[in-house]
C-alpha cells in the first residue's frame, strides 16, 4: 500500500534511551512530507497528462481509421466511376463508329444511285442525240434531193418550150407537162434517196424539225393558187 503524507505525519515512533532527537526527526518528517506531497502532485499531473495524451491518441487512432475507411470508400467509388466512365466511353465510341459507318454507307449508296442515274441519263441522252443526228441527216438528204429535183425542173428545157410564143399555152396542158415533170423528178429523188447510204458526218447547220414522213417518201406540196401567171396569160 502506498503511503500518503498523512500516514507519514501520523506515524509515531517509540522512544529508547539514547535515541534520535525527536525534534530533528519531526522536522525531517515534515520535509519528507512536503517533498512527498510535491512528488505525488507531480505524478498526478503526469497521470492526467498521460490520460489526456491517451485520449488524444485514441482520437487520432479513431480518426486515422475513419480516414483509412474514407480513403477505401473513395478509392472504391473512384474505381467504380472510372469503370463506368470507361464503359460509357466504349459505348459512345461504338455508337459513333456505327453512326459514322451508317452515314458512310448511306452516302455511298446515294452516290452510287446518283452515278447510276446520271449514267443512265447520259446513255439515254447520247442515244437520243444520235437518233436526232440521224433524223437530221435523213431530213437533210431528203430536203437536198427534193430541192435538187425542183431545181432540175426549173432548169429543164420544158419551161423554155412552154414560154415560147405560139406554143401550147392552155392551163391544162401546162399543168399536165409540169406535173408530169415534177412527178418524174420526185420519183427519181426518192429512188436516189433510197439507194444513197446515210453519211455519218457531223451536222453543222441549225437544228431542223423533221417534217418528212418516216416511210422514206418525198412529198412535194403545191400552192393552193398555182395558176395566177398562166391564167393571166391565158386571159
Amino acid at each position: 500500500m502506498v503511503l500518503s503524507p498523512l500516514d507519514i505525519h501520523n506515524k509515531e515512533f517509540g522512544t529508547k534511551m539514547r535515541g534520535y532527537n525527536v525534534d530533528e526527526v519531526n522536522d525531517f518528517l515534515d520535509q519528507v512530507i512536503k517533498d512527498y506531497q510535491i512528488t505525488l502532485n507531480h505524478n498526478k499531473e503526469l497521470e492526467e497528462q498521460l490520460d489526456a495524451a491517451n485520449e488524444k491518441l485514441k482520437y487520432f487512432n479513431d480518426l486515422k481509421d475513419s480516414l483509412n475507411q474514407s480513403i477505401l470508400v473513395a478509392q472504391e467509388a473512384a474505381d467504380k466511376v472510372k469503370a463506368n466512365s470507361q464503359k460509357e466511353s466504349e459505348i459512345i465510341i461504338r455508337e459513333a463508329q456505327k453512326q459514322s459507318s451508317d452515314i458512310v454507307s448511306e452516302a455511298t449508296n446515294k452516290g452510287n444511285q446518283i452515278m447510276n442515274e446520271a449514267s443512265k441519263r447520259a446513255k439515254k441522252l447520247a442515244v437520243e442525240t444520235d437518233d436526232l443526228k440521224k433524223s437530221t441527216r435523213v431530213f437533210r438528204q431528203r430536203l437536198q434531193v427534193m430541192l435538187e429535183s425542183q431545181l432540175e425542173v426549173v432548169k429543164s428545157n420544158d419551161w423554155d418550150s412552154l414560154l415560147k410564143e405560139g406554143s401550147m399555152s392552155s392551163y391544162e396542158e401546162i399543168k399536165k407537162v409540169v406535173g408530169d415533170r415534177l412527178d418524174n423528178e420526185g420519183a427519181q429523188g426518192v429512188n436516189s434517196e433510197a439507194s444513197q447510204p446515210v453519211e455519218d458526218t457531223p451536222v453543222a447547220e441549225a437544228p431542223v424539225t423533221d417534217s418528212g414522213d418516216d416511210n422514206g417518201e418525198t412529198v412535194v406540196i403545191f400552192p393552193d393558187n398555182d395558176q395566177p401567171q398562166f391564167d393571166k396569160d391565158k386571159q
